[in-house]
Formats: structure tokens, sequence, C-alpha cells
């Protein structure tokens, strides 16, 4: 069985992930989307309502596992037998440091491979940042977040 983490904060999980994922699982047997706590970035939704959004975003996969994580990532791909480790890439920009990422994986971890997937291009604009200030704002982020998501940024927002 070939499994691949894709790790990320997914603060919140959009349409851009999702692609990704979807993609993912036509490469390999098992996609473990691992959430990571990341309280560095003072995420807008906890860990636990983060997984929560991306396991209803993603229940039409069968072979997706969510799970949060605050560890290594080096040891959490260990801790889940899998082969790789799956990054998006938007644009050049994301480039030079999610390949200095996956320098420092490899030097942690030799077997490890990463493995970089671009989203569909009308997708390829689309970040959580940039989500979250939109419905921050009041705007319509329907084009770029599932039902679920949406609905959870207004109940952020109104508050």
């Amino acid at each position: 069985m070939r499994t691949v983490v894709y790790p990320g904060t997914f603060d919140p999980i959009t349409n851009g992930h999702i692609d990704l994922v979807e993609r993912a699982c036509r490469l390999f047997d098992n996609v473990i989307l691992a959430v990571a706590a990341s309280t560095r970035k003072n995420p807008l939704f906890t860990l636990d309502e983060r997984v929560a959004l991306a396991q209803e975003t993603l229940a039409h996969i069968p072979n997706v596992t969510v799970c949060g994580f605050d560890i290594l990532l080096v040891d959490f791909v260990r801790q889940q037998k899998a082969q790789a480790v799956l990054r998006g890439l938007r644009a050049v920009s994301d480039f030079e440091y999610e390949f200095q990422l996956a320098n420092m994986n490899r030097a942690l971890a030799p077997t490890m491979e990463s493995i970089f997937l671009t989203p569909a291009e009308h997708l390829s604009y689309i970040s959580s940042s940039i989500v979250r200030e939109i419905a921050f704002l009041g705007g319509d982020v329907s084009k770029f977040v599932a039902a679920p998501v949406e609905a959870a940024l207004k109940r952020k927002f109104s508050k």
C-alpha cells in the first residue's frame, strides 16, 4: 500500500486543497490529510475545528484519512508508515520555500520522498489567508471553499 501525507495548516481547507487531495487519491492507495497544530501561526480555527471541517469536506473520498498532528512532520510520516509527503505549488514563488523544506526533510529522513502537485489552473490563486480576509470583510467565498467551510467562516466572523 502506498501512502502519502499531505500536511498543512488548512486554516481553512480550500477548493485548491480538495483538488490536490482528489488527484493524490488517484496516485496513492491512502492519502492522509495531516492538519498541523501550527500554534505559531495563530490560526483562526482550532485544530479540532480544522480537522472536523476537512473530514466533512473530504467525506466523499474513500481513501482519505484526516488527522491533526503537533510533532515534527518526519516523525508523523514515520508513525503513519507513509512513503512520501505531498506539497502543493501554486506559483513559482512557492517553489523556493518548498524546495528548502523538501531538502530539510530529506536530511532528517533520507527515505522520505517529497511529491509536488500543482492545482488546477482555475484554483491556483486560492489561498487560505486570502479566503479568510475575504470572509472577514464580508465577501462571498463560496467559489473558493466547500459549503461547510463557508458556513464556519460566517459563524466565526459574525461574532
